[in-house]
């Protein structure tokens, strides 16, 4: 059976009123690459609008053309549906987009991943959690995927990086545009580390209605989602509608009754999302993967590592008065990233204990 050219596939996505339900209603008539062996007047009679039928019997090549040449130029790599590489998950779903513009390595476009999203404007613990969740899942095995956004999704790609884990970021602008532009040097550490990906033209600048599309793809890549912090009305409780829709599963961190942004966490819960308290509980459920699961996040906490015995720096920065990661980083002189990786081996190696006020030293520590 013939499959879709990158050509057929832009001459489609650039089809202006061409969107996803015209094109699976077509699909059902016909397969799609055999369009392009139609006249106009045969488009027509399969039930396609003339003006629809009118682009897709007379594309403009030239602009597909500029396109190609500027993604080369670019090092954007275009992924259309029947190329070997197009997520098999994603494809699953309702909807999936025609094309994704990709900066990076998209061989992780088919690796097993947990998405982590949350509020843009989180408090400290879940920044801190979102960056542990991250290390951790990636040192089992499982890429990290989120949508760079500042807060909880920052926090999830910067703890993947930090244990130089895999980790997509899935952007509401083109794959070219940064933002926001604080994140220009996570941008970079992403396009070079892991995978950048949109199904936005490049160029394509930031826009509120991009990002609820943004958020179908993000869980749609996904084995599941885990929601960090989030308020009732967010678009991580969005990202988690479409995770449920697209049968995948749902997590959530609970947080205090008194802190707002744990509502939709609560919420979520409530609902049936899984309430989970550390990377285990999101493991368990995804464990029938080869190659991932409660073995190997074991074997990867228990590899030998730089600094991991008693000349830690972060262990001798401790005492046995509470300590903020604030504080520590400040002794350590490390990379705040780091630090939390750090403090999240010592705490599962029972040397340091986390308490309201920071961390601790414990005597067997």
């Amino acid at each position: 059976m013939a499959t879709l050219s990158q050509l057929q596939g832009l001459i489609l996505y650039l089809t202006k009123g061409l969107g996803s339900a015209t094109l699976s209603a077509i699909e059902s008539k016909i397969d799609l690459v055999e369009l392009f062996d139609l006249h106009h007047d045969e488009l027509i009679a399969l039930g396609i609008n003339p003006t629809i039928a009118e682009q897709i019997a007379t594309p403009d090549l030239k602009r597909i053309e500029q396109l190609q040449k500027f993604c080369e130029q670019q090092s954007i790599q275009i992924i259309h549906t029947e190329h070997e590489t197009y997520p098999k998950l994603l494809k699953q779903t309702c909807h999936a987009p025609l094309i994704l513009f990709c900066k990076g390595n998209i061989t992780l476009l088919n690796e097993p991943q947990i998405a982590i999203v949350g509020s843009r404007n989180a408090t400290p613990p879940g920044l801190e959690c979102a960056s542990e969740f991250a290390y951790q899942l990636t040192r089992s095995g499982i890429a990290v995927t989120s949508g760079m956004a500042m807060g909880i999704d920052g926090a999830a790609h910067k703890g993947a990086l930090a244990g130089n884990g895999n980790t997509i970021a899935v952007l509401g602008t083109g794959v070219d545009v940064v933002y926001p532009k604080r994140h220009n040097y996570l941008y970079q550490q992403l396009a070079e580390q892991g995978l950048v990906i949109s199904e936005f033209l490049p160029g394509t600048v930031a826009n509120q209605h991009h990002f609820p599309r943004r958020n179908r793809i993000i869980s749609g890549l996904s084995l599941g989602t885990l929601i960090v912090e989030a308020e009732i009305k967010s678009g991580s409780l969005v990202t988690a509608k479409y995770a449920l829709e697209q049968n995948r599963e749902v997590f959530a961190i609970p947080g205090s009754i008194r802190n707002p942004l744990a509502a939709g966490c609560h919420h979520l819960i409530k609902q049936g999302a899984k309430l989970v308290e550390n990377v285990a509980d999101i493991l368990e459920d995804v464990s029938f993967l080869p190659n991932n699961g409660l073995y190997n996040i074991e074997r990867a906490e228990n590899a030998p590592i730089e600094d991991s015995k008693e000349n830690c720096p972060v262990l001798k920065s401790l005492g046995f008065e509470a300590a903020s990661v604030d504080v520590i980083t400040h002794r350590t002189q490390w990379p705040v990233e780091k630090v939390l990786a750090r403090l999240l081996d010592l705490e599962l190696e029972d040397k340091v204990a986390r308490t309201a006020e920071g961390y601790i030293k414990l005597a067997r520590g």
